[in-house]
């Protein structure tokens, strides 16, 4: 009966919160500071309830699964969008091309951009694990490490036998309908190439049958439009789903494991904060102001950091890209989409270059040798393609990467306690590669609007 009132007493204080965040709102009080405040209200919930009743304790288990409801609500309302955004923003990137033979300078200096990063982020995670002596490092393996390695096992399973030339076809949609439903691990690859195919198939037709052209294009609008729609009314739950998710996070987390890997959370900020830096050089060598680039981003980077998902920050990325940096219409819709599943620099680059180096000399591998950091590199780059832009990618791009190069995949489970705090940060990161790809892109084609990027007014504030 105690842990029943309990349970009921800590869903009230919850609803309490969430009601003075919906207070905040009516106030008109910015939206990323209440992601924000949500963000800090949720991880002091969390641990105070930790702090009371015990890792682990049925009140907290309880309390928890209500509390879920809001917070994995969230995110499966999140993944629910990630296809109709992909296919409307890419085929939509096609029909605001002024001339196809845009296309190639466009998709070449994009992809270019994601990939060259994810191959730099890569060294600097490499390179980072060597700074903190990881290499070689042993973490401890609790129950809930154990039942990760057993569902990593599994999901191992479906792709330790493809060779990376397999694995590149495996990205082609064989069943367009179930890549849409999200039924493979590369999915989202397959959604990306089905759209662009539907965008060049449209501008063959644009030029032979103007008429049925025009009708699609209509109709491309018109969901796009719709889905916007869709995703004004799920970011407007973002306070509430961050609310939730922080609870369970610090409720739920052995705080004594996160302390046990702090040298890898520090190690893997330090090379998220490097890459970043590299972002903002390669921003001065385009001269684009980084600290008036860095300010109008600022929004959808926060929103990235909290929310852990790129593909929510799509709408937010495209949006700013267009109206805050002045990038051209179809480079924004091109690197937003692309980058969703391609090249990222934190889940697909750092993160998996960091794994592979910390376990490799385990298994007797000379990780310092050039030969084999240019191999780590090498398959890491490759291994970025179909990377999901919710929860979740990092982890499949570490098997991809780690089952390429023959090594235990348990690692990725060992660090489950840490996971979602470096999550917020590669997403960001990831995020940000999608911007530095378009805006750079847009400089190097003479498409960028120098009044839009200058004017310190011209930001973008999800609401």
């Amino acid at each position: 009966m105690t842990t029943y009132l309990w349970t009921i007493a800590v869903i009230i204080i919850f609803l309490a919160i969430n009601a003075v965040l919906v207070r905040l709102r009516a106030k008109h009080v910015k939206f990323s500071k209440r992601v924000f405040l949500a963000l800090g209200l949720g991880l002091v919930f969390g641990i105070v309830l930790q702090f009371i009743f015990g890792n682990g304790n049925e009140i907290i288990t309880k309390s928890v699964d209500w509390i879920n409801i809001v917070g994995s609500g969230y995110v499966a309302f999140l993944q629910m969008l990630i296809m109709p955004l992909i296919f409307i923003s890419i085929v939509g990137a096609f029909t605001k091309l002024t001339s196809s033979k845009n296309l190639g300078k466009i998709s070449f200096n994009v992809l270019g951009t994601l990939i060259g990063t994810t191959a730099i982020a890569a060294l600097i995670g490499i390179l980072v694990v060597f700074l903190f002596n990881l290499d070689g490092a042993t973490f401890t393996k609790g129950a809930a490490e154990t039942a990760r390695i057993s569902e990593l096992a599994q999901r191992q399973e479906l792709v330790k036998d493809l060779t990376i030339p397999q694995q590149i076809v495996s990205f082609i949609p064989k069943n367009i309908f179930a890549d849409l439903a999200g039924t493979r691990e590369t999915s989202t690859i397959a959604v990306v190439i089905f759209s662009a195919l539907t965008g060049i198939a449209y501008l063959n037709m644009k030029k032979k049958e103007t008429k049925e052209a025009e009708f699609f294009l209509n109709l491309i609008q018109s969901l796009d439009r719709l889905v916007m729609q869709l995703v004004k009314i799920v970011l407007r739950m973002t306070p509430y789903g961050i609310f939730a998710l922080m609870i369970r996070m610090s409720a739920t987390s052995d705080l004594k494991a996160i302390i046990d890997l702090g040298t890898f959370v520090v190690a893997s900020y330090v090379a998220l904060i490097t890459m970043f830096i590299i972002h903002l050089i390669i921003l001065i060598l385009n001269h684009i102001n980084p600290v008036n680039y860095l300010k109008k981003v600022f929004p959808v980077l926060s929103f990235a950091f909290t929310s852990r998902s790129s593909a929510g920050s799509l709408p937010l990325n495209i949006e700013t890209q267009r109206k805050a940096l002045g990038v051209d219409d179809a480079t924004a819709n091109f690197s937003a989409s692309f980058g969703l599943s391609i090249g990222q620099n934190g889940c697909a680059g750092i993160y998996p270059a960091m794994l592979a180096a910390i376990v490799a000399p385990t298994v007797g591998i000379n990780v310092h040798s050039i030969s084999y950091i240019l191999v780590i590199i090498a398959v890491v780059s490759i291994s970025s393609f179909g990377v999901a832009g919710v929860g979740g990618g990092a982890t499949f791009a570490s098997l991809i990467v780690l089952g390429s190069l023959n090594l235990p995949v348990e690692i990725v489970g060992l660090v489950i306690s840490v996971e979602p705090l470096i999550d917020m940060g590669r997403t960001a990161l990831n995020v940000n590669g999608s911007m530095l790809a378009g805006i750079t892109t847009s400089r190097r084609l003479h498409e960028l609007d120098e009044s839009i990027l200058n004017n310190p007014e011209a930001v973008v504030e999800a609401r």
